[in-house]
């Protein structure tokens, strides 16, 4: 008797650990898995040049926060199956309108709400021409990432607009706590609130909605014109941030800041599990996904790769992530 019932006992764990593997899609976790091959990959063959030093790691971190950032915000605009083109440029513009209002004489707080406002204004541009004129956001936006590139180069004449606000460059950039870069602190803090946004609340549950099926959504109640103009002004928002990050890091604000930032973001979020057509989102794999270019950019450089070497080698991974990703890519 006893070994009859240790035998059941048995065949019924045996039965629930298959269940489970034959549920487990590994697909779903395909930036995970590459992520941990590409940082032991770089971890192997430059163990000798720095590559596992903690100031490298730190330097990463730096590197990606205002990718990052902007790739959280995205997430919320692909999740309703829009994309927005612009906030590489829209981080660039903030940089100089925040640095100018400084150097006017309006001190950080004053930098600080130009540039917020730079990037909100845009967003709601972008917004209100997907929702109110109907115009595809990636016409729109491809639209206004040229427009706004040629306004940062205007108003300048492509010259930097430096910043001496130390109270601004610690805050926004080049400051630590302690050992910690305070662009780690931005990300954190900022991956915890689009997180929860997301998958906490009922805005968050409308975003993905308006995304999975707008008709349906609609015919639920959720105001989905309203949805993604909000997601667009998130993102405007979120881009004139990552541009007083670049500014407070840099010291000045720059027209090239964020020159083909919006393909890295896009990839990121694309990477981390969101799907391109909208209805799926997550947070925590789009800071993977994030953080996975930035080690790969980082290793190609201390390799000693150049520039065009490192845009194959880049592509060619992040094709093949995409490709084995296919939750990424459909609903």
């Amino acid at each position: 008797m006893q070994y009859k019932v240790t035998n059941k006992v048995e065949n019924k764990l045996r039965n629930n650990v298959t269940t489970s593997l034959k549920g487990f899609e590994w697909r779903n976790y395909i930036v995970y898995i590459a992520f941990i091959g590409v940082l032991f990959y770089f971890s192997v063959s430059l163990s000798d040049q720095g590559f596992l030093s903690s100031d490298n790691f730190m330097n990463i971190v730096r590197q990606t926060a205002p990718i990052t950032i902007m790739a959280l915000a995205m997430t919320f605009v692909i999740s309703t199956g829009e994309i927005d083109l612009s906030v590489g440029s829209i981080a660039a513009l903030s940089s100089l309108t925040g640095a100018l209002a400084i150097q006017a004489g309006y001190g950080a707080i004053g930098g600080v709400a130009v540039g917020l406002a730079t990037g909100l204004l845009v967003g709601l541009i972008n917004g209100l021409l997907v929702t109110r004129v109907q115009i595809p956001s990636f016409l729109v936006t491809l639209g206004t990432l040229g427009a706004i590139s040629g306004v940062a180069m205007w108003i300048t004449d492509t010259a930097p607009v430096p910043i001496v606000d130390a109270s601004f460059n610690f805050i926004f950039g080049s400051g630590d706590i302690g050992a910690v870069p305070i662009l780690l602190v931005w990300t954190l803090i900022l991956t915890i609130i689009a997180h929860i946004l997301l998958k906490k609340t009922p805005f968050g549950r409308q975003t993905l909605a308006t995304g999975g099926n707008e008709s349906a959504a609609r015919f639920s109640g959720v105001k989905t014109m309203k949805i993604k103009l909000i997601v667009f002004l998130g993102t405007g928002l979120m881009a004139g941030l990552a541009g007083l990050l670049y500014a407070g890091r840099m010291h000045a604000g720059r027209y090239t800041f964020g020159q083909g930032d919006e393909l890295s973001v896009i990839a990121a979020v694309i990477l981390g599990g969101t799907s391109l057509f909208g209805g799926v989102g997550t947070i925590v794999g789009t800071v993977v996904g994030s953080l996975m270019i930035g080690t790969i950019n980082n290793g190609l450089i201390i390799m000693g790769l150049d520039v065009s070497q490192q845009m194959i080698v880049k592509g060619m991974i992040i094709i093949m992530a995409v490709a084995f990703g296919k939750k990424a890519l459909k609903r």
